[in-house]
């Protein structure tokens, strides 16, 4: 990601004018031509941390519904949905009007039916995940990421499954702590695996009651 990318990829709308870039990710056992631009998280490669979390995620189900939360260009919802072919519906999430562009372009040219993309309001109130994936903004701060997570995290189905990439650095162990605590009611949280300074941490749904609905 170069500098000039950095205060725009939370945004909705990038203001830097659009430059389109061709680059190769090694995604579901292949390698893949992608497009990419500037205005967008790590619009010049697929990230350290992406690329951990892929090489450590468990194949997903092969039923239900997936979620990529942050998806950027799309890496991983075509990762997710490359290996889970013709069963999982993959749902890739932004906020990024840029960023969902590039993933549609990329979803539909490498898996065309499998990935609907699309901003947070987009995905119906009524659907449950079987998994989730992210690489999560930890930029945009403690509280609007616990926010976020909060709003997204309590849409696992009861089984379901997700699995987090974080910096050490950039609080992972205490963001875990958080977790553990925030959704101990219905929920357990791990941390699974370190590598190259990232930890990768794993949420499971394993009760049907949420501390709102029990409050309901």
């Amino acid at each position: 990601m170069s500098a000039q990318d950095q205060p725009h990829y939370f945004s909705e709308s990038p203001e830097t004018p659009l430059e389109l870039k061709r680059i190769h990710a090694f995604l579901a056992g292949e390698e893949r031509d992608m497009v990419t631009a500037n205005g967008v998280f790590s619009g010049d490669h697929l990230d350290k941390a992406t690329r951990i979390l892929l090489d450590e995620v468990p194949d997903p189900p092969t039923r239900g519904h997936g979620l990529d939360l942050g998806t950027g260009w799309g890496p991983i919802a075509l990762d997710m949905a490359l290996r889970s072919p013709d069963a999982l519906k993959v749902w890739a999430v932004d906020v990024n009007d840029r960023a969902l562009d590039l993933a549609r372009q990329n979803t539909e040219r490498h898996a065309a039916g499998r990935v609907e993309v699309t901003r947070p309001e987009g995905v119906p109130e009524d659907i449950r995940f079987s998994v989730l994936w992210s690489n999560p903004p930890i930029r945009i701060g403690k509280e609007a990421l616990h926010e976020l997570l909060s709003q997204w995290l309590p849409r696992l189905e009861r089984g379901g499954v997700a699995w987090l990439v974080v910096a050490k650095q950039l609080g992972a162990d205490s963001l875990l702590t958080w977790m553990q605590a925030e959704f101990a009611d219905w929920a357990e949280a791990e941390r699974t695996a370190t590598a190259k300074g990232f930890r990768i941490l794993r949420i499971e749904r394993m009760r049907e009651t949420t501390p709102s609905a029990a409050d309901a």
